[in-house]
């Protein structure tokens, strides 16, 4: 991969910050449960990064891998009237990806507003998610990946039971 990737990118971030992290090349993964069989990981460690449009604005959201994105919640935690996923040609646009492939980092890895459910880093000690590419993941320790991504945090999922 080219050194402008965000796969090349995302790593040269961790490296940088000294965090051990580990890299795994799988199979093509097209939802989370797959992409936690690939990784020989529980799914409650999986973060999914989700590119939504905000009203105008577009933003990056991550959510536990388990539980689905609250859209009225999300609308809430932006500020926003309207809300909808990013196309999958936006995402192209925006951060050279396809559907599924988007890491859980604002800058300087994507050029995105980054916010996560406060669940993110919690349900597991360890982080899982799609690094750039449908196969390549990299896990981490969850404080680690939020003293880096640097979120801001916010209520995007319902809670569960």
């Amino acid at each position: 991969m080219s050194d402008d990737t965000v796969h090349a990118r995302l790593l040269r971030h961790l490296t940088a910050a000294g965090v051990p992290f580990r890299h795994v090349e799988h199979a093509a993964t097209f939802t989370s449960e797959d992409s936690a069989r690939e990784r020989g990981e529980p799914l409650e460690c999986g973060a999914k990064a989700l590119v939504v449009k905000a009203d105008d604005r577009f933003h990056l959201l991550v959510i536990p891998a388990p539980r689905k994105l609250s859209s009225k919640l999300a609308r809430v935690a932006l500020g926003a009237k309207q809300l909808r996923f990013a196309t999958a040609d936006e995402l192209l646009a925006l951060t050279g990806l396809v559907p599924g492939a988007v890491p859980p980092f604002g800058e300087p890895v994507l050029p995105l507003p980054l916010t996560a459910d406060h669940e993110v880093g919690t349900l597991h000690p360890r982080v899982a998610f799609n690094a750039g590419s449908r196969e390549h993941s990299v896990i981490l320790d969850a404080l680690a990946w939020r003293t880096l991504a640097r979120p801001s945090f916010a209520a995007l999922t319902e809670p569960v039971g």
